[in-house]
């Protein structure tokens, strides 16, 4: 029975994704030296699953320029070429080839051959020429590689897979013919496990093989061959003697099982370690999210209209409650848990990317990443990647200085750039920090004064510094195709402010600058304060609150032509009255009977004035947008245990709208 493999295509790909980003990591490592040997196996390795895998599935282009990859780095790996510039630049432009062909195979179009003839013609003209490594330690590099067989000699192979083999993907077939590209193969089939013709399961891979492999061939080439299946199979690797003699027997046995064209990707796969991930899509993810949160609703429904209960009489029935409560949490942080991944997968695009934009720009840029490893929810991952891509672009070009201007101040030619992530009070903070030359005080208000974006110094550097996102602003002098626009830092904030978050910044003149971005864990969960306007309630994202008081008379102060202000912290901040904003009818008790919270949002701090606070809760966030339409200052909506829909606030939104009089 033939293995229908084209519902592996989408694993297939994603792998690929996965070893175009390791290649293209170890590459970037090798050519800063700071790389060994494993790091040149691992780079080969990806490049020949991807060819494996590419050949199987039935995209030649794409098993035709990773072949010609391969081949390139089979050189340096073998101690025959050393990986200078040349053919660094030359293997990362096939491995952006190989990217926009699965990209293009995976949308079922085509690459124009043409995009593939100068990349294959740079791989073919540096493999064809002279290797570039000295003939001395060429030969020590294979020998500590691996061990090899003595002249005249070989290995005797014992491989048996295990009977779930063909269902991974794999073909033992593709095996044995890479095998005889490594040298002289003499192979004899093991059918003593197969059972009666009744008995027989044809997906039930029943089959074993001995083969004697004759030839000057090292270890490690054999067992690379069988690395996609060593986890699921047995396998015994020998030496043969060198007067061993062969007898010839299996290889014209069935010689016509022999077709596949290369060794098969490990698309799948049932062993113990890989047991332990399976790829879901993440619909069912997120389906599984919402009826968790659906189950949160109702217990808090449950858990509010027991409240009255009498515990005496009642005491089996609330007990359980409480422990429905208790599972019910760590059931909701068991789900989310399954959409949390590593922010590296962000990170890992910037090496790159800064080392591309650095090269185009003149300039030497190190890069230095941490906390690769800081979990943050998919839904955050995916759109925190334009607005890191802005930042780190501005920091190369806008932050760190040319090596001449750089030398003038006696610093070192090369810049360093610092990507880092950490998990810090229930949220991400994510740092881009350089050692450039910091932002210019006097340029930036200059430039805002121009451009009507300001009446009046801002008060403290932290305000001038946020001068930066306003849309349009720009102090480069030059437009050229990395910046000068005055697009992408409004754009940032814009999009930061979406998932929550918010950014601060600091800058030394001659030190550098670092943004801090502070995000949630989570946009699905939002721990929240919850707060009384009328008699309506209001939640409040608890990552945006400072603190909350009552005001006393002394605290409050009226300036002309501004909202009232209120002291908080030794400092004034404008006061903003959710009843007037919200429109909620009935008199407002005075200012000294009601609560103001201190909250901040895109570099601003505000003071919100409601009626009353009640408490803190975890809310499961509901979109406006998707179920009815979006509302200035309302971030989305959750359902209260007694049943009622309270709005989450976008402070974000409040405080942009302080642009325009507000009633207090």
């Amino acid at each position: 029975m033939g293995i229908d493999v084209s519902r592996f295509r989408e694993a297939f790909f994603d792998e690929s994704e996965e070893g175009l980003a390791t290649l293209e990591a170890g590459l970037l490592a090798l050519e800063n030296g700071q790389a060994d040997e494993d790091t040149l196996h691992a780079v080969f390795r990806a490049a020949h699953s991807i060819k494996g895998g590419a050949a199987t599935f039935g995209f030649p282009d794409i098993a035709e320029v990773t072949h010609h990859l391969e081949s390139l780095l089979d050189q340096a790996r073998s101690g025959q070429r050393r990986l200078g510039s040349p053919e660094i630049n030359a293997l990362l432009s096939a491995a952006d080839c190989v990217r926009q062909q699965i990209d293009a195979a995976r949308a079922g179009e085509s690459v124009d051959t043409a995009t593939l003839k100068p990349v294959l013609s740079a791989l073919e003209g540096l493999h064809e020429a002279a290797p570039a490594v000295a003939a001395a330690g060429a030969s020590d590099r294979v020998a500590s590689a691996s061990t090899t067989a003595s002249a005249g000699a070989g290995w005797r192979i014992h491989f048996v897979p295990e009977p779930h083999l063909l269902k991974t993907g794999n073909d033992p077939i593709g095996i044995l013919r890479e095998l005889h590209h490594l040298g002289e193969c003499q192979v004899r089939c093991d059918v003593s496990a197969l059972p009666g013709l009744q008995e027989l399961n044809p997906e039930a891979l029943l089959l074993g093989w001995d083969i004697e492999l004759t030839g000057e061939i090292a270890e490690a080439q054999v067992r690379e061959i069988f690395e996609w299946v060593e986890d699921d199979c047995t396998l015994q690797v020998e030496p043969l003697a060198p007067t061993a003699e062969a007898t010839p027997q299996a290889a014209a046995e069935r010689p016509e099982q022999v077709a596949s064209s290369a060794a098969p990707p490990k698309v799948a796969s049932a062993s113990a370690s890989e047991q332990a991930s399976i790829r879901v899509p993440v619909d069912k993810v997120d389906a599984l999210i919402n009826l968790v949160g659906e189950l949160v609703i109702t217990q808090a429904a449950i858990a509010q209209d027991s409240s009255g209960l009498d515990p005496v009489a009642n005491e089996r029935l609330l007990n359980g409650l409480s422990e429905l409560e208790r599972n019910t949490r760590h059931l909701q942080e068991a789900v989310m848990s399954v959409r949390m991944m590593p922010v590296g997968m962000v990170f890992s695009r910037f090496p790159r990317m800064v080392r591309d934009l650095a090269s185009k720009l003149g300039k030497q840029v190190r890069l230095q990443m941490s906390g690769e490893a800081t979990e943050l929810d998919k839904s955050l991952i995916e759109r925190l990647s334009d607005p890191l891509t802005h930042l780190v672009r501005n920091a190369v070009d806008h932050g760190i200085e040319s090596p001449e201007k750089r030398a003038a101040t006696g610093k070192p030619p090369e810049g360093t750039l610092s990507l880092a992530a950490r998990h810090e009070s229930g949220q991400v903070l994510i740092e881009i920090s350089d050692d450039g030359g910091g932002l210019n005080r006097e340029r930036i208000l200059e430039k805002a004064r121009s451009n009507g974006i300001i009446q009046e110094d801002p008060a403290t550097d932290e305000e001038i510094w946020q001068l930066i996102f306003e849309p349009g602003f720009s102090t480069a002098e030059n437009v050229t195709d990395v910046s000068g626009r005055g697009v992408g830092m409004d754009v940032v904030r814009r999009n930061i402010a979406a998932l929550s978050g918010r950014m601060d910044i600091s800058s030394t003149p001659g030190a550098g600058t670092r943004l801090t971005i502070r995000l949630p864990l989570t946009l699905a969960i939002v721990d929240g304060m919850q707060i009384a306007v009328g008699d309506q309630v209001l939640v409040l994202p608890l990552g945006e609150v400072i603190e909350s008081m009552q005001p006393r008379p002394c605290d409050i102060e009226g300036v002309a032509g501004h909202p009232r202000l209120l002291r908080m912290r030794g400092d004034f901040v404008p006061i903003v009255s959710m009843r007037a904003r919200l429109g909620t009818p009935g008199e407002a008790p005075p200012l000294t009977e009601s609560i103001a919270i201190l909250v901040e949002a895109e570099g601003r701090r505000i003071a919100l004035v409601v009626d009353q606070l009640i408490g803190q809760q975890q809310a499961v966030v509901k979109s406006l947008s998707t179920n009815f339409r979006r509302i200035e200052g309302i971030a989305g909506a959750t359902i209260l245990g007694d049943g009622r829909v309270a709005l989450i606030l976008d402070v974000g939104d409040i405080v942009r709208g302080l642009r325009q009089p507000q009633a207090a």
